[in-house]
Formats: C-alpha cells, structure tokens, sequence
C-alpha cells in the first residue's frame, strides 16, 4: 500500500502505508514520546489532528487495551519513520498495523518525520490531507487543494464530537464524590481520582450548571479535550456559575476553560507542547518538573491580570502559562497533565493536593 501526504504549504511527501486504506483530514502535529503511542492514539485530545511521532521507531511493544485512554483511536491519522515489523511484549494483542486497521485509521511510513518536524517548527503547523492507497498514483493536487480547503480547528467544535453522550458514574465508595465536565477526558485521570478514594460523575461537555449543582458534588474537575478552547462558550457559561461555589481543578483545556470563564484570552501556539519530557517551574518554589504535555493553545499571560487568577507554574522551554490558581477561591489548574500515562510522575502531587481543597472546604 502506497501513501501520501500534501500540506497546506504545497508540500507533497510520499511514503508506505499502513493501518486503514482511507483519506483523512487534519491538522499535522507531531508529538516527541519515546514510547506511550497506543495512549497517545486514543487520547481524545487529538480528534481532528493527524499525528506525527519523532521518534523513529514506533509498534515495538504492539497494542494492548489496558493501555487505552479511552474507547477508541481519535488521530486521523498516523506518520512514523518506520514502524516495527517484529514487535514483542508478553502482554500485548495486536500489532499497531492491525490496531489502526480496526478504527479505520491511515498510517504512513517510511518518510523523513525529521524533515517534516523541522517545518513544523519552522512554520508552525499546518492542515494536512493523507492518503493510503493501492493502483495508480492520484491527483496530487486535488489532494492539495482538499488539505487547503478543510475548516482550521478554530472553526469546529471537536469538544462535541469527543464528549461522553450520557452520566457516567465511577463509584470509589469514598468520602468525596465530584462531577468531570467531559470534555475529552484521559481515562487516566478518573483512574487518579479514584485511586484517591474520590468518586466521580462524568458528565458531557454540554450539561448545564443547574444540572451540575443537583448532584451536591465536593469539587469539579475540568478536564482535557480536543480543539480551540475559544469555541466552546457553552461551557465557558457553566464554568463561570460553577466559580464561586466549588473547589476546582482544570487540566490541560480544562485551564484554558477557567482562563476564559474569567475573562481572560487564550492563544494558538505555533507547533504547541506534545511530548513527556517538557520542563515547568514553580514560579514561587523554584521547583522544576517534568511534565506530560498535549495542547495546541494557551493562556495569555497579561490577560490574567483582569481577572483573579494568578500564575503559578510556566513553561520552562518558553515561558508560557503552564498553571494558575485563584486569588480567593479554592480553584487551581494546570496546562500539562498530571496524571502522566505515559511520562513521568512528578506531579502525581496535584491530585492529592486537590483532595486536600476539597477536604479543607468541607
């Protein structure tokens, strides 16, 4: 199977292919893991985004669903310099070819991933159309133009697409029970709230504050999602009447999300943070710590000056807000994710840290 990938830009790269024969749209992103592809596929984060991995060799552990991080892949596609043909692991099922075939998701192989990380850096990122095919060569410039003619990120809302449809209970039978606004949540995070000994209520991105309130939960999570957090003002207005009255915790979009509910602004970044191995410092502390990271966007640091939110944490590589926490009320977010999978676990901390809120609130 044969593959193509044009750019926006004008770029036409040719490779091998893999997984699904199919055409997709997306945005090309490119993520810097060593290992941890079979989370990162099925991170909700990524809906509408192909993804690209740097490292260069991917598949080496095959797939395993104890690994996934939701009910499915959510890339639209897939690029890697080459992917393992003879992978190992005792625990594992299905080879990452098999994988991507199952969710009807293109890959592509055999291509200089360097090259391309290097334009992306270079040029920020851009919308991309991939093809894995058989038989004769297509029209490269329909291709082009289809790339060049797909809605940027800031004009869907991706949050609607990769939201739960229906309350989901995760009963810790705990102390503390708190509502998740889905917004694309990582299981892992439930994971980290329960082995806390807090329940959880998941509810869809588009339930409403007073629907919120009737469950009496002790805090509010808000989690991480797909998209430009500007788009989604639905939940910017159930935010902003959840506020005052609960102990909060953001992670990833759901920062962006406490941000603009409080009137600040959010940014595009121009190739974002995608990786586990990007440095954040406490800005009061002078702590550093290792971090897992999967975002396009982030807050505008002046913007937070209207609004009672101070900077905690920035970004270590270039200086962006990486966390905040409310002047007043028991509110604190993060832009990286805490709870790893994969990466490192420095910050496992801020799970507990928020037990302690909603503890002390009661």
């Amino acid at each position: 199977m044969k593959a193509t990938l044009a750019l926006e830009d004008g770029t036409i790269v040719k490779g091998t292919g893999f997984g699904a024969e199919k055409e997709s749209l997306g945005e090309v992103v490119f993520n810097t893991s060593m290992c941890g592809y079979v989370e990162s596929l099925t991170d909700p984060s990524y809906n509408g985004q192909i993804l690209m991995s740097t490292y260069p060799l991917i598949g080496n552990y095959k797939v395993d669903e104890d690994w996934f991080e939701s009910h499915r892949i959510w890339v639209e596609g897939f690029i890697v310099r080459e992917v393992c043909e003879k992978p190992s692991h005792w625990k594992a099922v299905k080879i990452l070819d098999e994988f991507l075939r199952e969710y009807g998701i293109p890959g592509m192989q055999g291509v200089d991933t360097r090259a391309l990380t290097i334009k992306i850096r270079k040029y920020g990122v851009m919308k991309g159309a991939l093809l894995t095919y058989t038989g004769a060569d297509p029209d490269f410039n329909e291709l082009l133009e289809k790339a060049r003619r797909q809605p940027s990120t800031s004009e869907i809302d991706l949050v609607a697409e990769a939201t739960r449809d229906k309350i989901t209970r995760f009963d810790a039978k705990g102390e503390f029970e708190v509502v998740l606004i889905d917004c694309g949540v990582k299981l892992n995070i439930v994971r980290s709230l329960l082995k806390r000994g807090i329940s959880v209520i998941a509810v869809p991105a588009k339930t409403p504050a007073s629907e919120i309130k009737a469950f009496n939960p002790d805090g509010i999570v808000i989690s991480n999602g797909p998209g430009d957090p500007a788009v989604i003002t639905y939940v910017h207005e159930t935010v902003k009447k959840l506020l005052p009255n609960y102990p909060i915790i953001g992670i990833c979009l759901g920062h962006q999300i406490l941000a603009l509910a409080s009137g600040a602004k959010t940014y595009k970044l121009k190739f974002g943070h995608r990786g586990v191995n990007v440095p954040v410092g406490d800005i009061v502390t002078e702590k550093v710590y290792i971090t897992t990271q999967n975002h396009g966007f982030a807050v505008n640091a002046s913007s937070l000056d209207r609004t009672d939110f101070k900077i905690k944490y920035k970004n270590l590589n270039d200086n962006s807000v990486e966390g905040m926490t409310h002047k007043e009320l028991p509110i604190i977010s993060v832009q990286w994710h805490p709870e790893h999978s994969p990466g490192p676990q420095d910050t496992n901390f801020l799970f507990d840290d928020f037990l302690e809120v909603v503890k002390e609130y009661q």
